[in-house]
């Protein structure tokens, strides 16, 4: 049993990587261009909010893998929320 959740925490900690990692490109454009119309408002906000929940359930769990993406996708939806306010 033991094995089986060391094996469930790679998995979940693999999975947080890469859909955290998917976010960089769009920040790094965002503070490259200033340019954030493409980029829907509904969108950043439904994620925002959905992050945020999927962070305190992650905390709720205390599951590692849940917390650590969750954190850093919230950082990085905070920063393009935050620039498609400051640069409309």
């Amino acid at each position: 049993m033991n094995q089986m959740m060391d094996t469930t925490t790679y998995i979940g900690f693999a999975a947080g990587i890469i859909t955290t990692f998917a976010f960089f490109p769009q920040v790094v454009r965002i503070l490259r261009t200033r340019r954030t119309r493409d980029i829907s408002l509904g969108w950043a906000l439904s994620m925002t909010l959905g992050i945020g929940l999927w962070l305190m359930y992650g905390i709720e769990k205390n599951d590692p893998p849940m917390i650590a993406a969750n954190s850093i996708s919230l950082l990085l939806i905070l920063i393009i929320l935050f620039s498609k306010f400051r640069f409309k």
